[in-house]
């Protein structure tokens, strides 16, 4: 199906709302987020600026990335309903991630990164994965080093999002993790549009 139209990056009100640049870039300039318009609804998808090991880009990140990302999805759920999907890079709740007290104020799970997934929430977007799943032990990403995959310590950092409006068009989202060939497994989502 083709989209009405192809949305790339943020719109010029978003950036200019917020400082989206640092001493690594312009995440504007990244090509982190693409959507697409179709009749009744938007497919956004997202790729959330990884903070750091040494949470260098933290600030940046909960300061302006996260607010703005919210702000856009909102700006667009105003004409339509939204999905959003992506990396990301955060482990939202102690149940996203293997090893939750060993990894307390690691990048992609510090508390202001779990408080940008909670404004998400916050804001009526609906985590599809967990309409469905409760519990740990599905996880979509996996550090490449000690055969953490093979060990099943893994972290929940890819997601559907849904506009609350769409709750019942959700019919199953599903974290395909024996699907090899990268860290990042797939995760489908199935709605009745």
């Amino acid at each position: 199906m083709k989209p009405l139209k192809v949305l790339l990056d943020f719109p010029p009100d978003i950036v200019a709302k917020y400082a989206l640049k640092d001493g690594y870039g312009d995440l504007n300039a990244e090509g982190r987020v693409i959507a697409l318009e179709f009749e009744t609804y938007f497919v956004v998808n997202v790729y959330t600026p990884n903070s750091k090991g040494d949470l260098s880009r933290l600030p940046l990140r909960h300061e302006a990335w996260d607010p703005a990302f919210l702000a856009y999805v909102k700006q667009l759920e105003k004409n339509k309903p939204v999905l959003f999907c992506g990396d990301l890079n955060v482990a939202h709740t102690p149940e996203d991630l293997a090893r939750p007290e060993d990894n307390e104020g690691a990048h992609g799970y510090t508390k202001e990164e779990r408080a940008g997934a909670d404004k998400i929430v916050q804001a009526g977007f609906l985590d599809a994965f967990r309409l469905f799943h409760t519990g740990n032990g599905h996880y979509s990403w996996w550090s490449p080093f000690r055969q953490a995959r093979a060990r099943g310590i893994g972290w929940r950092i890819d997601y559907w999002f849904v506009s609350e409006s769409l709750k019942k068009a959700v019919k199953r989202c599903t974290i395909h993790d024996t699907l090899m060939g990268s860290d990042h497994c797939p995760v489908s989502l199935e709605v009745a549009l």
